[in-house]
């Protein structure tokens, strides 16, 4: 008998448990279908995990992590903690669950479905061909950096960056630009900051050992620029901590919502796989957040945390099916047109997973265009 994969689910706070529990669903969906089976257990985590147990990382939770094989994460944050201690802050515990997974690389992959594209504020020929992936060091830089601290009248945060931390996620950058269209973009401040500097200079390096891919460089400032101006210029976009939150984010647009893009932090032990938005608590509890980056983090969950390709297209293939059949919430619906809430949005994509219509492959963009990366390249296997 073929052991269950043991999943460690994080509902986090906001709106991630209405999400997650619809990302639980399609999961489930995609187990039945194939015949695999999934052990799901629930921990607190962010202001849940305060509440729980005067932790934004309880001790549980903390042991759950490191015995699971992948871990889906909801978002963190409450703005009743926003003036809480530090170690008391929802992102302190985020910052913390990246730190004991050894989650150094963090895959974003943005591309716009063709039925969306009246959805985002660029116009319709700048959209044409994008379909990028941003892979952000995600353990390194002013997030984690020491010295740190903040006095009446002073703050500071320290900026540092190794080599070693560099080249494991330019190579990780490197070998994902060889299975799509061989050309990574590295994205630094490096004309004014010595870090930036080492981070060029190592990249460069780095990049010699993949002679097959086009690397150039831009100015962070440039690159947010035309990130809007000629999206369809990137094909992997690597970067630092802060500049790839960032970016990633303003990327977003391009899909036409923060609630469509899922993400994968990949190190040597198990994933970290979260929607990219954040727990939007005026619209917690309503029901009209839209499930659908939380079901694309399942895809990216089972392709590159558990090594299962065909379920994680299915449940690609389902989420391309239900916004081409027209379905909606409320973020990407067109004024005065009907939308479905959470919960109809993830039972529509479910019953898609379990029994797609006709057979539909995936067309470029989403979750499909991020390719398995090799073991020994940050995924577990």
């Amino acid at each position: 008998m073929v052991k269950p994969y043991s999943i460690a689910v994080l509902p986090g706070d906001g709106i991630g448990p209405e999400v997650i529990a619809e990302a639980e669903r399609a999961l489930e969906a995609a187990g039945d279908r194939f015949g695999i089976e999934f052990t799901l257990r629930r921990f607190p985590v962010g202001a849940a995990g305060v509440a729980a147990g005067g932790d934004p990382l309880p001790e549980v939770t903390r042991e759950a992590v490191t015995r699971a094989d992948a871990v889906l994460l909801g978002a963190v944050g409450d703005p009743a903690l926003d003036k809480a201690p530090r170690h008391l802050k929802p992102e302190t515990g985020l910052l913390a669950l990246r730190a004991l997974l050894g989650v150094f690389a963090n895959l974003r992959p943005v591309s716009v479905h063709p039925a969306l594209v009246g959805r985002s504020p660029l116009k319709a020929d700048r959209l044409r061909g994008a379909d990028l992936l941003i892979v952000r060091e995600l353990t390194g830089g002013l997030y984690y950096g020491e010295p740190r601290g903040r006095a009446a009248s002073r703050a500071v945060n320290t900026l540092a960056y190794s080599v070693v931390e560099v080249e494991r996620v330019a190579r990780i950058a490197f070998a994902a630009a060889r299975r799509r269209r061989r050309h990574v973009t590295s994205v630094d401040k490096a004309n004014v900051l010595e870090v930036s500097q080492l981070w060029r200079d190592t990249v460069t390096a780095v990049g010699r050992e993949y002679p097959d891919v086009a690397l150039d460089h831009l100015y962070v400032d440039t690159a947010a620029m035309r990130l809007v101006a000629e999206p369809a210029a990137f094909d992997v976009i690597l970067t630092e901590n802060m500049f790839g939150d960032i970016l990633s984010d303003e990327a977003a647009v391009l899909a036409g919502s923060l609630g469509l893009l899922p993400s994968a932090s990949l190190g040597s032990g198990p994933g970290l796989f979260e929607p990219i938005h954040g727990s939007a608590p005026d619209i917690a509890g309503r029901d009209v957040a839209n499930p659908i980056g939380a079901i694309a983090t399942v895809a990216m969950l089972l392709r590159h945390g558990l090594g299962l390709a065909e379920p994680a297209h299915a449940v690609e293939q389902a989420i391309f099916l239900a916004l081409e059949q027209g379905a909606r919430t409320r973020d990407i619906a067109e004024a005065g047109a009907p939308a479905l809430g959470t919960r109809a949005m993830g039972a529509r994509i479910a019953g898609l997973v379990s029994s797609p219509p006709v057979p539909l492959s995936v067309r470029r963009g989403g979750t499909s265009s991020v390719p398995p990366l090799p073991k020994g390249e940050g995924v577990r296997g």
